[in-house]
């Protein structure tokens, strides 16, 4: 009995030895997480990206994302019996130093069937250059976690069939298209967490401005202040120690690059994008378009609140394709959203002044062709540049007590355009991938123009103000 008694105390205490080892329990249970890394596990896009000051916590929800994949414990996603995948590092010594280390962190010994060294020992993996880890997966079967780093050259990421890939930090362009294709087959995932500190790459382009358009990408942004486990004081020191080009990338995560000559620095995703909702039909207001054949033509649709906040619900964006067919699908969608039309059935919107001139056949201009086809456009539009990005940072200040504006999260190419639209030489912006940002400063231009509305006095303040009037009537008498 006493011997029985004896195992049953040690089993315990090796129980509860491994708890306090598990790590991942602990991430689990919220110890060691925090908000934005939860909404990076629940996304369920295949292409997702952590944009990530130092020691914000970026890192340790990758390795967390892959133990969860190759276990079978994915609490968000439909798990697999059997997974293989890749750990990618910029280097073999920084990834014994990070994602190996956070690898081996989350991964409990137990876990592990197999360990395979490129060099270093077994028995002390952490010190050496891991090759692959089997792991013993929840359903019976065992998953592959391969590590390779960049610096092996894109020929070495050739061939194999994977189920997920994590980029710790911005791989080089060649060596991340090669790894989309080997998660093709098995419609994997890709995800990276990196700090941006090489400027305006192909991220920047791909992943931050979408320009492709892909549905299935997806990013966050964490800064220090979204990690409540960094030492407040340590924080303010290190802010204290770095320019402002600097912070914005190894605190905020962002392109800083890109910040130092946005034209909208006041655009924020967190604030002035938001999810769809059903508008009040008293709301809607008009629709405003760029026209373009080679290029896009863009077209929002736009509602205005009881406030005289703004809202862009919608957007048509398409190039190649002439006016019938724009008109066609303006027309559809207006009756998609039950839009207003006039007393014959007919849309009324704003449109670029150069409509007013003739086509290339010199026979009518684009305000005529959309008249005939049931739209009625106004091109009587104020298109001083500087005054519209004026009135443009007007309504994207949400701290000048002004009327602000608001777009659906489905308008996704001003969405884009607002994030890369930058100044060029000459004071000037740059003239390209714009055509939404014009129609969208024709409308706003519209807009009555608003001031601040004064703040209240209590009875002291205006004490203070008659006194102040006195005392200069006073002086002015004498």
């Amino acid at each position: 009995m006493k011997d029985i008694v004896e195992k049953l105390r040690r089993i315990e205490a090796e129980i509860e030895k491994r708890k306090e080892q598990d790590c991942l329990a602990a991430y689990n249970t919220g110890k060691i997480v925090h908000e934005k890394q939860v909404a990076f596990h629940k996304c369920q896009k295949r292409n997702r990206w952590v944009f990530g000051g130092n020691r914000s916590g970026k890192t340790e929800c990758g390795a967390v994302e892959c133990v969860y994949m190759a276990r079978g414990v994915h609490p968000y996603r439909e798990n697999k019996k059997e997974v293989c995948g890749w750990v990618v590092s910029l280097s073999s010594q920084v990834q014994r130093d990070v994602a190996q280390k956070k690898i081996l962190r989350y991964l409990r010994k137990d876990w592990i069937e197999e360990i395979v060294m490129l060099s270093g020992r077994k028995d002390a993996p952490e010190d050496g250059i891991i090759d692959f880890i089997r792991v013993k997966n929840v359903f019976g079967g065992s998953s592959v976690i391969g590590f390779k780093s960049c610096d092996q050259g894109r020929e070495k990421f050739q061939g194999a069939s994977l189920d997920f890939v994590w980029f710790d930090e911005e791989p080089p362009e060649d060596i991340y298209r090669e790894c989309r294709m080997r998660v093709m087959d098995r419609r994997g995932d890709v995800f990276g967490t990196m700090t941006p500190l090489k400027g305006l790459t192909f991220v920047y382009n791909e992943i931050y401005l979408n320009r492709n358009g892909d549905s299935e990408t997806w990013y966050e942004f964490v800064e220090w202040s979204d990690n409540p486990y960094l030492d407040k004081d340590e924080v303010q020191l290190m802010q204290a120690s770095l320019d402002e080009r600097t912070l914005q990338s190894r605190r905020y995560g962002r392109f800083a690059s890109a910040a130092q000559g946005l034209v909208y620095p006041e655009f924020d995703e967190n604030v002035h994008v938001i999810e769809p909702f059903a508008l009040p039909k008293e709301w809607q207001d008009t629709i405003s378009i760029d026209p373009g054949l080679n290029n896009p033509l863009s077209a929002h649709w736009y509602a205005v609140d009881f406030d005289d906040n703004v809202y862009v619900v919608y957007e048509h964006y398409e190039a190649g394709q002439d006016i019938d067919y724009h008109s066609t699908e303006i027309k559809r969608i207006c009756e998609k959203l039950g839009w207003k039309t006039d007393s014959r059935g007919r849309v009324c919107a704003l449109i670029d002044s150069a409509a007013k001139q003739r086509t290339l056949s010199g026979v009518k201009s684009v305000v005529e062709l959309f008249y005939e086809r049931g739209i009625l456009v106004n091109p009587d539009v104020e298109k001083d540049l500087f005054s519209g990005i004026a009135r443009v940072k007007s309504y994207l200040n949400i701290k000048n007590g002004l009327p602000n504006i608001y777009i659906f999260n489905t308008c996704v190419h001003l969405i884009r355009e607002l994030k890369g639209y930058y100044w060029g030489s000459g004071d000037a912006p740059r003239k390209t991938d714009d055509h939404s940002l014009d129609e969208m400063r024709y409308y706003l231009m519209t807009r009555p123009k608003k001031t601040p509305t004064a703040p209240t006095l209590n009875a002291i303040q205006k004490d203070k103000e008659k006194r102040l009037r006195n005392l200069k009537k006073k002086t002015f008498d004498f």
